[in-house]
């Protein structure tokens, strides 16, 4: 498939394939296509229809509303995160998740059943302390956490990650990595975007590498993340070392 925005082709003719449940990351520079790649998984951009014959199965299907698609595939994106980090509560932000808007409205039926599995997931998330407190007074850290609860209420089936440790720092990086091994564990499959090495829990075992709106390489990890590969990938000479399941560059 290809995506064009504007005059710029951003995604040029590619195929990829993702099996349910399955841990993937998809590594790569600024500019290389990785965000749009998600957005067209969310059916926030659609491929050009007179660029070449494409097809787009979401599990297992081409047609979705895109209500019902959203509550398949949990989205944290640095967009949500921007719209959600405001006055509301976490545990509202949490709840709002069943509703696909920011915060609940009069027009929202909320049933204790909801308020049950908002709870629920906050207390998996390690994140029950921060209920009564507004997301935009919390950590970086933190608030990304509540909006991972807001995209797990419905129990999806995978969850999908935009450079889910932007802007965190060190501790906050350690404590989202744990808290992302948990929900693979769980069975949540992981599909996460990024171009920092250590974000790539030990749980991914493949990792695909785009440049210039194209897969450059896809493969096992330990394949795909070498020096030779990053470094043509980055355009700057690299070392890669892997410690406890983690890979890290010099």
């Amino acid at each position: 498939m290809t995506v064009q925005r504007g005059e710029r082709v951003v995604l040029d003719r590619v195929t990829l394939g993702i099996a349910q449940g399955e841990h993937i990351a998809i590594l790569g520079p600024n500019g290389s296509g990785k965000s749009t790649l998600i957005k067209v998984i969310s059916r926030d951009l659609y491929p050009v229809q007179k660029a070449e014959p494409w097809s787009l199965k979401i599990l297992g299907r081409e047609r979705w509303r895109l209500f019902d698609l959203r509550n398949r595939l949990g989205i944290v994106s640095n967009d949500w995160m921007q719209m959600c980090t405001r006055d509301y509560a976490g545990f509202e932000i949490v709840l709002s998740g069943f509703f696909g808007s920011v915060g609940i409205w009069p027009n929202h039926e909320v049933t204790p059943e909801m308020q049950r599995k908002a709870r629920e997931v906050m207390e998996l998330l390690e994140i029950a302390h921060l209920a009564g407190r507004n997301t935009n007074e919390m950590s970086s850290g933190e608030a990304r956490r509540i909006l991972i609860g807001r995209a797990l209420v419905h129990g999806p089936r995978a969850l999908v990650l935009d450079e889910p440790a932007s802007s965190l720092d060190l501790h906050a990086s350690h404590e989202l990595r744990e808290i992302l091994r948990k929900l693979a564990a769980n069975g949540i499959g992981i599909v996460m975007v990024t171009h920092h090495l250590p974000d790539i829990i030990p749980e991914i075992r493949r990792v695909v590498a785009m440049r210039g709106g194209q897969v450059y390489r896809d493969g096992p990890k330990e394949r795909v993340l070498q020096a030779a590969t990053l470094s043509e990938l980055f355009g700057l000479e690299v070392e890669v070392f892997e410690r406890g399941g983690y890979y890290h560059v010099l």
